[in-house]
């Protein structure tokens, strides 16, 4: 039998990349983690109409870039 497994834990690393894209150590992991999903929520939230397919969240040192892949940009400008 086979063994079933999350189909994008598996494709990862193969043809998709991770959504969120930073490292940090122990104490500061739990509030980078409570900004990425508050992040995306409030997006979601605001860019209904603009049928938002994925929030891309980098965290270069001491900074946050938010890349927004949209159908519609214009609505989001």
């Amino acid at each position: 039998m086979g063994q079933k497994i999350n189909p994008i834990g598996l494709r990862l690393g193969i043809n998709r990349t991770w959504d969120s894209r930073w490292f940090a150590g122990k104490s500061e992991y739990g509030k980078l983690l409570h900004e990425d999903v508050r992040i995306r929520e409030i997006l979601h939230k605001e860019l209904k109409q603009a049928a938002v397919a994925r929030i891309v969240i980098e965290r270069p040192h001491k900074k946050c870039r938010v890349t927004i892949h949209s159908a519609r940009p214009g609505v989001v400008i």
